[in-house]
């Protein structure tokens, strides 16, 4: 995965933002909206395009579009500058691949102690009894 290459294949546009901002909201666009076109980009293999279908299937669109939003600062490029991190975060996240769990036996001494332990507390409970005297 190549970031840089990555980065000039995303496409953002600065839309109105609401919140924080008084009457300057109603003339500026800081709000910052970044699409990335899965299907038509060159800077992930096969693979990795594969993967990321998995892992991002509830993040992207039916057109296999990812969009995300940023309008927590008033400034556009510290705007653009949050939404490219969070995107790389998401990327990085959806081609982690996690190891493969190797399933390992249990020692006999393990299940020997096991079952001599249970002896054990069962001697003693037996102990505890009344006497049967029939």
């Amino acid at each position: 995965m190549d970031t840089d290459k990555i980065i000039s294949e995303l496409t953002f546009k600065a839309v109105r933002s609401s919140g924080a901002g008084g009457q300057n909201v109603n003339k500026v666009s800081s709000k910052v909206v970044l699409t990335y076109d899965l299907n038509a980009s060159q800077a992930v293999s096969e693979e990795e395009k594969n993967l990321l279908l998995t892992n991002l299937a509830s993040r992207l669109t039916t057109e296999n579009v990812l969009i995300l939003n940023c309008d927590e600062d008033r400034s556009q490029i510290k705007n653009k500058e949050i939404v490219i991190k969070r995107f790389l975060e998401i990327i990085k996240k959806g081609l982690f691949v996690p190891k493969v769990r190797k399933a390992t036996k249990i020692p006999k001494s393990v299940i020997k102690k096991r079952i001599k332990d249970k002896k054990n507390i069962s001697e003693i409970k037996q102990s505890r009894r009344k006497p049967n005297l029939d």
